[in-house]
């Protein structure tokens, strides 16, 4: 409950800037349609590698940045430098919401020897205010795809602000933990740790992290991912 607290007053400020930040709304609405019209995920090179695939929205596609920018890129190189032998699938989408992740997770994990799942949906729920029970039953059908055919998941938990409310700040705030206790999988509690209220790693909307905040995301990520990599 004490991570839960201190971390919401970042996350707080973080999701409080797109209230100001009309420019940034509509980059993330031009990046999306542009996205709409490429293929969900990255063409990969074929291959007999055990895959890890970065399932989200525009935290994980890399919004504002380049291919090389991003977190599934970035993980792929801690992951070479390591010696672990994984490809990694950036399966994200700017602007998707829980319920767009499950229209599309059965083609995903569909994929030849995915092993592992990033799961990162929600923050859109919260900004368009979905009721965080519907939030929570698409991510609980997701998880449920996932290991129906044997993949991992690392659950990355997001927090909402006061400003939504005491109810829905909680509801929602828990609805991740409660996942991940649920299902018994791996739990990232803050994708933003480190990241969240620091000018100096955002980009100009005060939203998606620039190339030094990937970096931290990323390292959040991996401390979690190493574990079940071991595995």
């Amino acid at each position: 409950m004490s991570y839960i607290i201190r971390v919401t007053a970042l996350v707080s400020f973080t999701f409080l800037a797109i209230g100001f930040s009309g420019c940034g709304a509509a980059a993330e609405k031009k990046q999306s349609a542009a996205q709409a019209a490429k293929p969900l995920i990255t063409p990969q090179i074929v291959s007999n590698k055990p895959k890890i695939v970065a399932f989200g929205d525009s935290l994980t596609a890399g919004f504002g940045l380049t291919e090389r920018e991003s977190y599934p890129y970035l993980l792929q190189q801690r992951l070479n430098a390591d010696g672990y032998n994984y490809e990694v699938v950036n399966a994200g989408v700017s602007g998707e919401t829980s319920l767009g992740g499950l229209e599309r997770i059965d083609w995903v994990i569909e994929q030849e020897n995915v092993k592992i799942l990033i799961l990162e949906l929600g923050a859109n729920d919260l900004l368009r205010g979905v009721p965080v029970r519907r939030m929570k039953d698409n991510l609980d059908r997701i998880i449920k795809k996932a290991k129906a055919k044997k993949v991992t998941v690392l659950l990355c938990g997001m927090l909402a602000p006061p400003t939504m409310g005491s109810d829905y700040q909680r509801d929602y705030s828990n609805a991740f933990p409660d996942l991940a206790d649920e299902h018994d999988i791996a739990y990232l509690p803050f994708l933003l740790e480190g990241v969240a209220l620091k000018k100096e790693l955002n980009q100009a909307d005060g939203i998606h992290p620039n190339l030094q905040g990937t970096k931290v995301m990323t390292a959040n990520i991996y401390k979690e991912l190493k574990p079940l990599i071991a595995q």
